[in-house]
């Protein structure tokens, strides 16, 4: 990593005294991680810190200190703007209206398309919260017990429990450091990645009665219908896509979630060897090799149609 560019960036905070900071649209634990690691961090020192996202926090992380402090449109002026955990400007949403370009753009996804005046992409990271916990101290932020939850639930559930590819000795040895910080790292394990709503089980039953499987990929859909059936308030998959990946035998696992009748959230999980990223990318999307998404235009059948003929592909390339 550019050290000059990491002073850079500290340099461009210690001068800045209202910050606004967001990420992309679905938000993930890593998403919610990284903005609440950063935002309780800049706050500790005494900046004016605005946590902007679309979309609400979901259920499983609105525990971590900070959550409810999360508003959805900037307001009022700010001196710099902050992304993290976001590979594209589109997936900002419409958070950030007085700017078309992010001031900073912190993340560790391998197709970010660097949008930002300063880009710290880290893609040898496992979480852009791994990222956070190394260069808050440079920068003389301090990392507090919040901060601390925050940034070990972004690592804990980015890298499902430690269990990703992505996970390295620095990956322990950052969550080591969290720890000693006196995060209960058993509890935001058991919330961030075990607890489930009701509701967000019944969203899963729909979509593994609509499994199916053509060789070594297996897909499923989740409908607006099916959401509303099952009093999901989220418009993500609820994560079963973290299920559908533990099929043995499946190289590539599939979900497209309706958003609108003319509009579908897809994701992909991947084996080792295969480089869905790719795949994503074709569609306006991105990601990492073993796990991408991306947003697409038409009915969900149409889409479907269109990315299981691409998936299918890139297997045989």
């Amino acid at each position: 990593m550019d050290d000059q560019l990491v002073h850079e960036i500290g340099e461009l905070i210690r001068h800045s005294q209202k910050i606004v900071i967001t990420t992309h649209l679905r938000p993930d634990g890593d998403a919610i991680g990284s903005m609440l690691g950063l935002g309780l961090s800049l706050q500790a020192l005494g900046k004016e810190v605005q946590m902007v996202l679309n979309d609400m926090v979901p259920a499983s992380l609105r525990h971590l200190e900070g959550s409810k402090q999360i508003i959805q449109a900037v307001n009022g002026t700010f001196d710099i703007s902050i992304s993290v955990d976001c590979s594209d400007i589109q997936r900002v949403g419409s958070t950030i209206k007085n700017t078309s370009l992010v001031d900073v753009n912190i993340d560790h996804h391998p197709t970010n398309e660097k949008f930002g005046k300063f880009n710290l992409i880290k893609t040898s990271a496992s979480a852009t919260a791994e990222m956070l916990a190394e260069y808050l101290p440079l920068w003389g932020l301090p990392i507090t017990k919040d901060v601390a939850s925050a940034l070990l639930t972004g690592l804990i559930t980015d890298t499902i429990g430690f269990r990703t590819s992505s996970v390295t000795s620095r990956t322990m040895r950052t969550a080591a450091t969290l720890i000693d910080c006196g995060v209960e790292i058993s509890d935001l394990y058991l919330r961030s990645l075990i607890l489930r709503s009701f509701e967000s089980v019944r969203f899963w039953g729909a979509g593994l009665s609509q499994i199916e499987r053509q060789g070594p990929i297996v897909w499923t859909k989740l409908t607006i219908q099916d959401r509303q059936q099952a009093g999901y308030s989220g418009r993500d998959d609820a994560d079963l896509i973290n299920v559908l990946s533990s099929i043995k035998d499946a190289s590539i696992a599939i979900i497209f979630v309706e958003q609108s009748s003319s509009k579908v959230k897809v994701s992909w999980r991947a084996q080792p060897g295969l480089d869905v990223a790719r795949l994503a990318m074709q569609f306006g999307g991105g990601g990492h090799a073993a796990a991408a998404g991306a947003e697409l235009e038409g009915d969900i059948e149409e889409v479907m149609s269109r990315v299981l003929n691409q998936t299918q592909g890139l297997l045989v390339n």
